[in-house]
């Protein structure tokens, strides 16, 4: 099944990325220095953390509301490959000895702190509002699915956005592999998530 086929190859990629993981040390590929506190590094595992949060619980919702097996299916593999990868930055900034909160607006470290969070409430590019996700966990069946497959496909293009700085301006290396296999995994979940929507008369959500 071509739905089968694309979640492996979209978890092959995530595997590949965090295989690295095993033997990761704070100053991987960074010339053994630990990263500050403002680095790209530091603002990258701290935001995306959250961001991976949100992630995690719209998609547990979305299981609780719909009896549609390639939507949980696709929610199960999303909850869990987000929930390992928030793991993993978290306990880098464990390892750097790091706070995993900041007084700087999210998204500082790619030059856009005071504006990540738009007039709609969003804390974060593609983040979904607090109105969003109640409404989420209001709906049922279909509507349960198109509302979950639109909200995360914007979640996917701000985590691929906030990744691809990740790879450019990070410098431990097994976060930089980690935040490219992010890229790749999350747009080819992208593409998946269209076929879904369109498999039942919808389409991503027009957004300014």
């Amino acid at each position: 099944m071509r739905f089968a086929g694309l979640i492996a190859g979209a978890a092959a990629a995530v595997l590949v990325a965090a295989g690295a993981i095993t033997y990761a040390v704070a100053g991987d590929d960074g010339g053994g220095t630990t990263p500050s506190a403002d680095s790209a590094d530091a603002g990258f595992a701290r935001d995306m953390a959250v961001h991976h949060q949100q992630a995690v619980e719209m998609s547990y919702i979305v299981r609780d509301r719909t009896k549609d097996e390639e939507v949980r299916r696709l929610a199960y593999d999303i909850a869990q490959t987000q929930a390992n990868q928030r793991g993993m930055m978290l306990g880098w900034l464990d390892l750097w000895g790091l706070p995993k909160v900041s007084s700087e607006p999210p998204m500082s470290w790619m030059g856009m702190g005071g504006m990540a969070s738009g007039e709609d409430g969003a804390l974060m590019p593609g983040m979904a509002t607090g109105a969003e996700m109640k409404k989420l966990g209001e709906l049922d069946g279909k509507r349960a699915e198109i509302y979950y497959l639109q909200l995360m496909t914007d979640h996917h293009k701000g985590g691929v956005h906030m990744a691809e700085g990740c790879v450019a301006t990070c410098t431990v290396g097994v976060e930089k592999r980690l935040a490219q296999g992010m890229v790749e995994a999350q747009q080819s979940e992208i593409g998946l998530m269209a076929d879904l929507l369109e498999a039942r008369g919808a389409g991503p959500r027009s957004r300014g």
